[in-house]
């Protein structure tokens, strides 16, 4: 398994298009090997003293926080994707992106511990 995650500041009017933004991206995910898409909207995200969310992404006061992660079986099938996305224009979206790509903050990762019920 291979997890790719990213922190995202969406302006709270955003909301809905980042939904049907994120619907749209996670099905051509899917498409393309991604076991599984998360994106989870802010609900509560502290301020921290030294470092946290809101900072790492040089939010403001009317963006949320949006924490989102992929699973996908291996780094292979991320590379291939990374590909396939320059070629496939129905990853561009028509009405654009609803957030300011240059202030995301993204990581792949290889899982330590994996637990489910």
């Amino acid at each position: 398994m291979y997890v790719v995650g990213f922190v995202i500041p969406v302006p709270e009017t955003e909301r809905d298009a980042f939904q049907a933004w994120s619907r749209r991206a996670a099905q051509l995910l899917l498409e393309h090997g991604c076991l599984e898409v998360i994106d989870a909207w802010e609900d509560n995200v502290p301020s921290g003293t030294h470092t946290d969310f809101r900072r790492a992404v040089d939010a403001g006061p009317n963006d949320k926080i949006v924490f989102s992660w992929q699973k996908w079986p291996d780094k292979a099938h991320v590379d291939a994707v990374e590909k396939a996305m320059a070629e496939d224009p129905r990853f561009d979206p028509p009405d654009g992106i609803p957030f300011d790509q240059k202030r995301l903050i993204m990581g792949c990762f290889v899982p330590l511990t994996v637990a489910s019920a």
